[in-house]
């Protein structure tokens, strides 16, 4: 497969081919959740009956099977469309599938004409510019998530077991040609929180999220965007990732995750 710079391209109104860029570190031909999610986040965003005045402020994604790279197209529809609110729906179906392997569900909320009081907090964590970068880690392939993200730790680190805080930055964008946006930026990073903040050894145990939840009070700015995480994993193998997200000027809203955890079959995974 060719690797064209950006994680996707745009091949027709709706249809897209995923490139190398969106390949994940568990597969070598699976897409990380991140890539896909953004793709969907901006098709509600632009295409479902977008009308001026309105703004994202949640979305939730099933994750119903690993996302192939190669083609696929996305479908949307408005479920709801109110004077104050719109419930929209997208769908992402690879090429020659028999269904979606990913269904996301987006509130779309109007904007006040004239701004009201803004109350929130200011930055919490450290900023990225007096980070070092992070890296993955070891990965079997050459490009992939991996490269086409830069990724900054605070706190923690992918292979160290606790909390996390991650500052996250797109090396691509998001469709070839197309300058990233703040919404992409924000859902590309959002579904790396159970990596960031695993309290469990990566080599040793599998946590995967079959689901992604993000809620935005505000729309981000800037390239940056910093997911702080913590996992809490039960005796029989649920976890639940809770995440707080971050812009460079401050908060901007949360991402939670459902877990499936386990033990890995046949011993130590990547990194070991």
């Amino acid at each position: 497969m060719v690797d064209f710079g950006a994680f996707y391209e745009r091949v027709g109104e709706g249809r897209y081919r995923a490139g190398e860029c969106t390949r994940g570190p568990w597969d070598a031909g699976a897409q990380h959740a991140g890539p896909p999610a953004a793709l969907l986040g901006r098709e509600i965003e632009e295409r479902a009956g977008a009308r001026p005045g309105m703004r994202l402020v949640r979305i939730g994604y099933e994750i119903l099977r690993p996302v192939p790279l190669g083609p696929l197209s996305v479908t949307t529809s408005v479920l709801r469309s109110g004077r104050g609110t719109e419930l929209v729906e997208a769908a992402l179906v690879p090429e020659g599938a028999d269904g979606p392997v990913m269904l996301a569900r987006g509130l779309r909320m109007r904007v006040l004409g004239e701004p009201g009081p803004a109350v929130a907090e200011g930055p919490l964590v450290p900023a990225p510019g007096g980070l070092t970068e992070s890296g993955f880690f070891a990965v079997p392939w050459e490009v992939g998530y991996h490269t086409a993200v830069e990724s900054r730790f605070a706190e923690g680190g992918f292979l160290e077991p606790g909390p996390g805080t991650c500052w996250m930055r797109m090396r691509v964008p998001l469709v070839a040609g197309d300058e990233p946006r703040p919404l992409d930026r924000v859902l590309v990073a959002a579904d790396s929180g159970n990596g960031i903040g695993s309290v469990l050894d990566a080599r040793r145990h599998l946590f995967l999220n079959a689901d992604l939840t993000v809620h935005l009070h505000r729309h981000p700015v800037g390239e940056w965007v910093c997911v702080a995480a913590r996992t809490s994993v039960d005796p029989g193998g649920i976890g639940l990732v809770d995440a707080r997200l971050h812009d460079e000027k401050g908060p901007i809203g949360r991402s939670g995750q459902s877990l499936f955890v386990a033990p890995r079959e046949g011993g130590p995974g990547p990194g070991a």
